[in-house]
């Protein structure tokens, strides 16, 4: 069993970064950070800030009048889906656990708690959109749910701050009828980007709608990183084409390495986090002490706003 050294967090903490980070990955012609890709991490790329999916992608079901099959259809209700048809700030909270793998004979073993916020603002351009967001997620002690900030690492049995990961920012992405990839807040994509029709992986059945995912990372990620999604809405809200926004649930599964302020990067293994949430109407539908927490020590991230040029 895991060995565990609590303290619970008060006060502002400096220079917090994301789960497994690294100090960075080339880009096109530009340093990217990899803390920038990880907004969609958890979420929903929630998960970077955002997600991004291949234009091969399954359309949807054949027959189905509900679900979107044109890529100008697609476009508009993954944007209702995701986010806003408006420009506003779109709050997601979630939680999760991490587990750590440690070997082909050894079974997962829960290694952490986490809890978090992501929020999304869809910005408006000539042929389409382009997201931008933040994430701010906390980790709690597995056993009693405390915020963790130190952790009694069980393999090293040192004991390690535990940060806050805090993405977004820097990264966005462009949504448009030719496909989903990820951009610099300025619009320009960071390589070539594979154009095809828009075509996602819809499903229905009864009341019931979601669409699946693969997030798609920009070049230079480490190779142990991805990320598998699922947001759910109801055959009624989508049905609702004056509806700018849909209610809408998530579940996701991400891989990575083990998380730096663990230094474990030589040793075997990587962790799984796996994260479920809901889409809120804004943030003062946060649960209390999560809210109370981000407003202290990161203000700034609780809106996406773009700033102005």
């Amino acid at each position: 069993s895991f060995s565990w050294r609590v303290r619970v967090v008060s006060g502002k903490q400096q220079g917090a970064t994301g789960p497994g980070e690294v100090d960075r990955a080339e880009g096109t012609g530009r340093g990217l950070r990899r803390r920038d890709v990880l907004a969609s991490s958890l979420v929903l790329g929630f998960g970077a800030a955002g997600a991004s999916w291949a234009p091969a992608a399954a359309a949807a079901a054949v027959g189905d009048s509900v679900l979107p099959a044109t890529p100008e259809a697609q476009l508009r209700d993954v944007v209702r889906l995701q986010g806003s048809l408006r420009e506003e700030d779109v709050p997601w909270w979630f939680t999760g656990v991490i587990f750590a793998v440690t070997g082909d004979h050894e079974t997962p073993r829960p290694l952490l708690r986490f809890e978090g916020m992501e929020i999304y603002w869809f910005a408006h351009l000539a042929d389409g959109y382009l997201l931008g967001g933040n994430t701010v997620t906390f980790f709690r002690d597995f056993d009693t749910h405390e915020y963790l900030a130190e952790l009694r690492n069980p393999w090293t049995e040192r004991v390690d701050k535990v940060k806050p990961a805090v993405q977004g920012g820097n990264l966005g992405f462009k949504y448009s009828t030719e496909g989903i990839w990820p951009a610099r807040l300025d619009g320009t994509a960071f390589a070539e980007p594979r154009r095809a029709p828009l075509a996602l992986q819809w499903h229905g059945i009864g009341e019931h709608v979601w669409l699946q995912h693969q997030t798609i990372y920009p070049p230079g990620m480490p190779p142990m990183h991805g990320q598998r999604q699922s947001m759910f809405t109801s055959r009624r809200a989508i049905a609702d084409r004056k509806a700018t926004r849909l209610p809408a649930t998530f579940s996701s599964t991400v891989f990575m390495g083990w998380p730096k302020w663990m230094d474990m990067a030589e040793r075997p293994g990587h962790v799984v986090w796996h994260a479920a949430g809901a889409k809120l109407r804004g943030i003062e539908e946060l649960p209390r002490e999560y809210r109370d927490r981000a407003e202290r020590e990161f203000p700034e991230r609780l809106t996406a706003r773009p700033k102005p040029a």
